[in-house]
């Protein structure tokens, strides 16, 4: 039992950890893109926002997923402490509230990825309009 509960809280908070290492990486390429982009050197609107989107959807799909990855782990944890109490008839308040904790542990996780996800999302967003906006003007519009 001691195994399943290590890979649930590792394997779940390993993995909101994953996600939000990709998401920032993503962030910062796309802030230092959006740094160095002469807009004017595009011949078409569509394409100038094609480049400055592409790969936004990662950290809008991680901010999207990551509560519920953390939910994931949070039934799971839950799951797994009545199973330990069920097999081993053992109502011990501190085992009972180990595996809460562990529960809500994932939870935590999980909303704490997906907010500054929404705000990277958020702020990237903006500025591809931004620049959008800069490009129209540019070409009169």
């Amino acid at each position: 039992m001691n195994t399943i509960k290590t890979i649930v809280e590792w394997g779940i908070i390993g993995l909101l950890l994953l996600l939000s290492v990709w998401a920032v990486a993503v962030a910062l390429e796309r802030s230092r893109l959006y740094r160095n982009v002469a807009v004017t050197k595009f011949t078409s609107r569509v394409r100038l926002e094609k480049e400055l989107t592409q790969r936004l959807a990662v950290i809008s799909t991680i901010a999207a997923n990551a509560p519920y990855i953390g939910l994931l782990g949070t039934v799971l944890g839950i799951m797994l402490t009545f199973e330990s109490l069920g097999s081993t008839g053992d109502m011990d308040v501190k085992t009972i509230m180990t595996g809460l904790a562990l529960a809500l542990k994932a939870t935590a996780f999980g909303i704490g990825v997906a907010i500054p996800c929404v705000a990277l999302n958020n702020m990237l967003r903006r500025r591809v309009r931004e620049l959008l906006a800069e490009y129209d003007e540019a070409r009169g519009g």
